[in-house]
């Protein structure tokens, strides 16, 4: 095999972005991340440089593959990825060989936090027919599928009014952080993927990621009682000048009020005031929630399809 393999580096995110970008394009027609989303993923709290990833070049120091397995909280859940970048020679062989390593890596971390299995989740295009196809090959099976939603803001977004007893608070302050982490991870308790995450851990991620800005974390309180979240980003403002919903979630005792209907149509209203071209989320269609048919109701619609695979080892 024609290839070297080595780690990744802080510095190695430009050529890890131009390899990312050349396969987007080849499955979906165009890049899906950012340079500040790649320096972001690597310097990710709790991500190993020396022993969670694995770059591969030719014979010329050109960038073929990107591979790594990241876990995800104390949990058994470990997320994997192997990136070819297309028409290189010998691509098969290269991913076979960055495969083999990303599942044992997979395994390494899980018996580090001392569980006796491990579960894999895997995350592919739904047109890349190609690694749908070696993801069954590999033994994944499908567990959920992402849609991304948009909606496009031409104007001002009229705010809409707090219903009866709701003050909103944004994530400038402490307190207002960890009731919103408190609400975030009681909503989300019942998710696909969901791993519990403690505050300094959930805190320390976000903090350390260039999109985040804490002012676009709206806290819900229904008199006076910590009630929904919305946590918005500028994961998409770069490159399609969108604001992003990464988190929105109400608890459980307060569902049912319009309570989510609302922090989405305020979350647009951000946007729209903020200059954004429209909001963009991802929503789990098997959402334990009706989520999916609640943002199409709000005007959003679908722009791409993301499956998750699953392997437990």
């Amino acid at each position: 095999m024609h290839h070297t393999l080595g780690r990744p580096r802080v510095d190695d995110a430009p050529a890890i972005h131009e390899l990312i970008a050349a396969y987007d394009t080849a499955v979906i027609g165009a890049p899906d991340v950012t340079l500040d989303d790649v320096a972001d993923e690597l310097a990710e709290p709790g991500f190993d440089l020396g022993q969670d990833g694995w770059l591969a070049r030719d014979a010329g120091g050109r960038l073929t593959a990107w591979a790594w397995a990241h876990r995800i909280g104390d949990g058994d859940l470990v997320n994997v990825q192997v990136i070819v970048r297309p028409g290189v020679e010998e691509a098969d062989e290269l991913a076979a060989e960055l495969w083999r390593l990303v599942i044992g890596r997979a395994r390494e971390l899980g018996a580090e936090r001392g569980h006796d299995h491990v579960t894999v989740d895997l995350d592919v295009y739904r047109s890349d027919e190609a690694k749908q196809t070696l993801a069954k090959e590999l033994g994944f099976e499908p567990g959920t599928s992402f849609h991304r939603m948009r909606v496009d803001h031409s104007g001002p977004v009229d705010a809409p009014a707090p219903p009866d007893g709701v003050t909103l608070h944004t994530g400038e302050s402490e307190q207002v952080r960890r009731e919103a982490h408190g609400v975030q991870q009681a909503g989300f308790a019942e998710h696909f993927g969901f791993v519990p995450v403690d505050y300094d851990s959930w805190y320390a991620r976000r903090q350390a990621q260039s999109v985040n800005d804490w002012s676009q974390l709206t806290l819900a309180r229904v008199d006076g009682r910590p009630a929904g979240v919305v946590i918005g980003n500028n994961q998409f403002l770069p490159d399609e000048e969108c604001g992003y919903v990464a988190i929105l979630a109400v608890l459980p005792g307060f569902r049912g009020r319009g309570l989510g209907r609302f922090l989405l149509r305020h979350a647009f209203a951000a946007d729209a005031a903020r200059g954004r071209r429209g909001t963009i989320l991802h929503v789990d269609s098997n959402n334990t929630t009706p989520a999916l048919g609640l943002y199409e109701s709000a005007g959003m619609h679908p722009v791409l399809v993301i499956d998750v695979w699953r392997r437990r080892l």
